[in-house]
């Protein structure tokens, strides 16, 4: 089912990730990015939005037949539940509220994950702190595959197979990885994410349930937008690792294509980052980057040169603090 995988390792490095250097270099040069360091109060309405739009798309299949319930779970429901996750992943940098309200984010957090079906921003944000101060990082870094996925998924058909699995990979990783003590949060976030869940489930019946996790598995899973997970840090490039996307996608997915500028500058919200790209070309604008998510997608499963081994890991030096 395909050619073996050629490679058998991550790529280990020795250096330092490059964005606080760059990050340093770009703010001597323009100290007028710093103004685009403030919450993007737009992120909170555009939220509201579309938990209310799943909350309607909930009542629309409640009684349709299944096969279109799935129809639309992946032709529409996937797409805003994917959606979803980037703008949890927003609010996990304090995009909605600003630093001084951190706690009004964790529960603005919290309600877009209802119709996702699964609590996931609270734990969301703990270990995606530890990947920007950690990237690559080993047993810290939850965002590089585990050893077992390197090793298994290594021809065309597995490859293929682990891109579908793929919100399931990301699910449980961290427990192996590196699991953490459970937060009151997190238990908030599950008490009423499964409230949330059981409440849909009786009033509105089980193709309604079915329809919101199946958007989720389906939206990030083999979809066009799930090619970011890939596009992001896969090393396509050797010596690159991390890339960015300047596709029309971006406008689903709160800019997150722009990675590079988005790990040189964490705290400006994705909105910005098209104007941090502007503002420094010459950073940005000869560095390897896509146009295409799905052309992404399609050169991880078919290129025998690319697995969930092509990752750029890090030794622990030991004095990390974590998240």
């Amino acid at each position: 089912m395909g050619n073996r995988v050629s490679r058998e390792d991550f790529e280990w490095v020795y250096t330092d990730q490059p964005h606080a250097t760059r990050r340093q270099e770009i703010l001597a040069k323009y100290p007028e990015i710093k103004s685009l360091m403030k919450p993007d109060s737009n992120l909170i309405w555009i939220v509201i939005m579309m938990v209310l739009t799943q909350f309607v798309a909930f009542y629309l299949v409640k009684d349709l037949d299944w096969k279109w319930v799935l129809f639309w779970a992946y032709a529409f429901g996937s797409c805003i539940n994917h959606s979803m996750t980037l703008a949890i992943h927003e609010v996990s940098h304090n995009s909605a509220f600003g630093h001084c309200k951190a706690m009004w984010n964790r529960w603005f957090g919290i309600f877009a994950n209802l119709p996702i079906g699964v609590p996931y921003s609270v734990s969301f944000k703990r270990y995606h702190m530890d990947h920007h101060r950690y990237l690559g990082g080993d047993g810290i870094d939850v965002d590089i595959p585990t050893d077992f996925e390197g090793w298994f998924f290594c021809t065309t058909f597995r490859k293929f197979i682990w891109v579908i699995l793929q919100p399931l990979f990301y699910a449980f990783r961290p427990l192996f990885i590196n699991p953490k003590p459970i937060s009151y949060l997190e238990i908030i976030n599950t008490v009423i994410q499964i409230t949330f869940d059981i409440v849909i489930y009786y009033v509105l019946g089980v193709k309604s349930l079915v329809y919101m996790l199946a958007a989720s598995l389906l939206g990030l899973g083999l979809h066009p937008i799930s090619g970011h997970f890939i596009a992001e840090h896969y090393m396509f490039l050797k010596g690159h690792e991390t890339y960015s996307y300047y596709g029309p996608l971006n406008l689903l997915t709160f800019n997150v294509g722009y990675h590079n500028e988005h790990h040189d500058f964490p705290n400006i919200p994705g909105k910005s980052l098209p104007l941090v790209r502007k503002i420094a070309a010459e950073y940005y604008d000869n560095l390897p980057h896509y146009n295409s998510w799905i052309k992404v997608l399609y050169d991880f499963v078919t290129d025998d040169t690319i697995s969930p081994y092509s990752r750029m890991k890090r030794h622990r030096k030991g004095n990390e603090v974590q998240e």
